[in-house]
């Protein structure tokens, strides 16, 4: 019998029994339990699996993270709770993760009859980093000894045959938009199409309220979005970071838009009559049922679809958007600030994509570093 501490909910002793068949056994385990215990390092045995565990943690950090947040993590655990879940907490090792890792990557895409072909990288990642501080917080909590994940990371080879197979789709180029905009001119939702062409998320887009529009100062405050769970449940909510909350200016076309979108949807409201839901929100059908961003995106790839325009995804648009103001002089603060992020690292690495026309004016200007070109003579 040994003392491990002291039970921090009683304040009582906590003491362990262990049985062994000789004495220079008992004394060696107890010589160890006392040197862990001295170190802090000592993990009492127990049964809980890695399931029953991952139950505990996501409904600790439910607490804290937003109901959208904690269902992509929920579906990311997911992923691993089938091989990996039925595993007692302490008995899960190093080679049990590596093993999931790797079989995730050939065939995790699971399906109902058969095995389908392997998750992607991002998604394989994705598991990988919750389940690593799942397991963080279990050695915090002196329920494991060490993190068996920590050091398990994607093969750099299997990342780069990912990149070479798979092709990246671009954000438009200005003249893309441009084409966009001509086609979308005469549907009913140019206005809020407009708004995703400002960089505005489409959670954004189908949370915007009138009260949040001020047309007479050419403003717009984003504080609400609304966005679907699982697609298909609809959450509605204040805005991803406190940077995302935010009031932007309004270009005269997306101000003119909306002038005229307000007034088709006063004229649908007198037709409709008490059928009519007066909602308050712009991105609204004829009967004012607020729409959603599968809908708004399902309206987008109809124009594209229609006009043989490029398909792109219409979150894309705010890379096309910033990429854009990048290029013409916006200095970062105010792109950042425009994009609704606290750092502008965050904007210049995921949404300033510059193609090869971009760059044309970078190439230009190297010509000047080979000096001036060399004048012709011409022979008389």
């Amino acid at each position: 019998m040994v003392d491990v501490g002291t039970d921090p909910a009683t304040g009582k002793r906590k003491q362990l029994t262990r049985t062994f068949g000789r004495l220079k056994e008992a004394q060696a385990e107890y010589a160890r339990i006392t040197v862990r215990r001295n170190e802090g390092a000592f993990v009492s045995r127990n049964k809980m699996t890695v399931n029953e565990w991952l139950d505990q943690w996501l409904a600790k950090k439910a607490e804290d993270l937003e109901e959208t947040t904690i269902s992509t993590y929920r579906v990311t655990l997911d992923r691993v709770r089938g091989r990996l879940g039925h595993i007692r907490l302490q008995e899960l090792s190093e080679d049990d993760v590596e093993a999931w890792m790797l079989w995730a990557l050939r065939e995790g895409r699971v399906r109902p009859t058969k095995a389908g072909p392997g998750l992607g990288v991002t998604s394989v990642e994705m598991s990988l980093t919750r389940l690593k501080e799942a397991l963080n917080r279990a050695v915090a909590r002196r329920l494991v000894a060490v993190n068996v994940a920590q050091e398990i990371t994607i093969p750099r080879k299997v990342r780069k045959a990912e990149r070479r197979a798979k092709a990246e789709v671009l954000p438009w180029s200005a003249a893309e938009v441009h084409s966009f905009v001509i086609a979308v001119k005469g549907d009913r939702l140019y206005a809020p199409l407009l708004l995703s062409l400002m960089g505005l998320r489409p959670a954004e887009v189908c949370g915007m309220r009138w009260a949040d529009l001020d047309l007479d100062k050419a403003t717009l405050a984003i504080a609400n979005t609304r966005t679907l769970v699982g697609n298909k449940t609809v959450v509605e909510k204040d805005t991803k970071s406190l940077a995302g909350e935010r009031d932007l200016p309004l270009p005269t076309l997306v101000k003119a838009a909306l002038r005229n979108f307000k007034a088709t949807q006063a004229a649908e409201k007198r037709a409709a009559g008490q059928a009519y839901e007066d909602s308050g929100y712009v991105l609204v059908d004829e009967l004012g049922t607020p729409l959603n961003v599968r809908q708004l995106r399902e309206q987008a790839y109809k124009v594209m679809a229609e006009n043989a325009l490029r398909r792109v995804r219409l979150y894309d648009a705010r890379a096309s958007c910033f990429t854009y103001l990048a290029n013409n002089g916006v200095p970062d603060h105010l792109l950042a600030r425009w994009a609704g992020h606290t750092d502008v690292r965050t904007t210049q690495r995921w949404y300033v994509k510059p193609d090869v026309e971009d760059l044309r004016s970078a190439a230009d200007t190297w010509s000047g570093l080979t000096g001036p070109p060399t004048p012709v003579v011409r022979e008389m």
